[in-house]
């Protein structure tokens, strides 16, 4: 199954690539067959990372920039990731009613994802479906994360590009230096330019990246943070939005022309990001497994009692891991 649901959504069936996204976020082993066989012809497509502050404008944004794509008949995929109830564990996953505009349009696929408790603000299985996207032809691929402000620069791990949306009139400009939200960016964009306040939050955030850099000429060897172009834009309007989509096309042009080490630096940093992701499924799984269950509860329960530190239940239960390995 896993082969022929590869194959179809690679021939552009839509539903089977619905059905292959939905095996690979269930990380079932289908979905693991089918991605061992599309992986290898994946690695085209630009992939976009969208994040910010709730309220700021993303989905709306999307769907402009998707617009703006579709003018130029360019192919076009999202990934729109909902934050999953701590409580009920569901998700409202309200990102597709926003973008109805692009719901019968063969050449736009938009996926929303649980992020089912997923720290970072993407979903565990986001770079895989980034992947099965890419394979099946889309070349240009909308990751939108979560919105929860504070946790959200590890989208900067998994996307060529990185776009922090900001509003005016909300204060996003402080809440993006705490976040650490400047420093993986690669483009700001001041959205809802048509309001009040938007000139001065640009100026500001632009003032703001002038004295970093000022900072970062005297730092010496100290790792150097990104320099991000600020942007005005109003997705609702449309102004802005084409200059915008321009400037993600040059910001792929010079990644797609740079030097060996840049892009192998960047790939070197997405495959960690899709390792870590991984393994720490199959380390969850393992300690899941019935025959381990009674120690991994006694392992838990003797750090909840203070009787062992966090540090030696780790290693506690990695070492039981690989004596179940051995055997």
């Amino acid at each position: 199954m896993s082969a022929s649901l590869a194959e179809r959504a690679r021939d552009g069936d839509r539903r089977a690539l619905a059905r292959l996204l939905t095996e690979v976020e269930n990380r079932t082993a289908a979905g693991e067959a089918a991605l061992k066989i599309l992986y290898p012809v994946a690695g085209r497509a630009h992939l976009v990372g969208v994040t910010g502050a709730p309220g700021s404008g993303k989905s709306t944004l999307v769907a402009a920039l998707t617009g703006e794509a579709r003018k130029a008949g360019r192919t076009v995929a999202v990934i729109a990731i909902d934050p999953s109830s701590p409580i009920t564990g569901g998700a409202i996953l309200g990102d597709r009613v926003r973008m109805q505009i692009h719901a019968t349009d063969d050449d736009v696929f938009i996926r929303s994802m649980a992020s089912r408790g997923h720290s970072g603000g993407l979903a565990a299985s986001t770079v895989a479906a980034a992947a099965v996207m890419d394979a099946s032809g889309f070349g240009l691929i909308f990751i939108e994360t979560v919105g929860t402000g504070q946790s959200e620069v590890e989208v900067a791990a998994i996307a060529d590009t990185t776009v922090v949306v900001q509003s005016p009139e909300m204060g996003d400009e402080v809440q993006a230096i705490k976040a650490g939200l400047l420093e993986v960016a690669d483009i700001v964009v001041v959205n809802k330019s048509d309001r009040p306040g938007a000139d001065r939050a640009a100026a500001q955030l632009r003032a703001m990246l002038t004295v970093g850099a000022s900072a970062d000429r005297a730092a010496g060897d100290r790792p150097r943070p990104k320099r991000p172009d600020v942007m005005l834009c109003s997705a609702l309007t449309g102004k802005g939005v084409p200059e915008l989509l321009a400037a993600l096309d040059r910001r792929e042009a010079a990644r797609s022309t740079a030097g060996a080490g840049a892009r192998d630096a960047a790939a070197l940093k997405r495959a960690e990001a899709q390792i870590s992701g991984i393994l720490s499924q199959r380390v969850a799984a393992g300690l899941a497994d019935p025959a381990r269950a009674a120690a991994r509860d006694a392992t838990l329960a003797a750090v909840a009692a203070h009787e062992i530190d966090p540090f030696t239940a780790a290693d506690r239960l990695l070492a039981l891991l690989g004596r179940r390995g051995e055997g």
